[in-house]
């Protein structure tokens, strides 16, 4: 069993997304800026890479759209330096990476219940 590359890429933004929001209310505003600025263009890269070398066309929209959303933060976060709104687009980022998050382990588990394999035998005796 391997890490799918969307679930990894979705708990990161997640975790990078969280992690903007503490900064942004525990440091001043020039320093959370900064700290939104580094964070965001690191998740703007794994979106477009993600987008890029996607197998799927749902995990290329995903993280297309994480992608955007995270370059408009990190613009923002040069042009306006209010934490407030580091704050937000720290919450948008971490709200579209839980959508895609949601919609990646919705089609996941869907498979997994068409593949399961239903028999009138007990178990038991299937094996033996």
């Amino acid at each position: 069993m391997s890490l799918n590359a969307r679930f990894g890429v979705d708990v990161f933004g997640i975790l990078a997304g969280a992690f903007v929001v503490v900064a942004s209310v525990a440091f001043s505003a020039p320093l959370a800026a900064w700290i939104g600025f580094g964070v965001f263009t690191g998740l703007t890269l794994l979106g477009a890479l993600g987008a890029v070398f996607g197998k799927r066309v749902s995990t290329r929209v995903g993280h297309g759209v994480l992608g955007l959303v995270s370059l408009w933060s990190l613009i923002a976060a040069l042009v306006f330096t209010a934490p407030a709104l580091v704050f937000a687009n720290a919450l948008g980022v971490v709200l579209v990476a839980v959508i895609d998050l949601t919609l990646h382990e919705l089609s996941t588990e869907r498979v997994v219940h068409q593949l399961e394999v239903r028999t009138s035998e007990p178990v038991a005796k299937a094996v033996a």
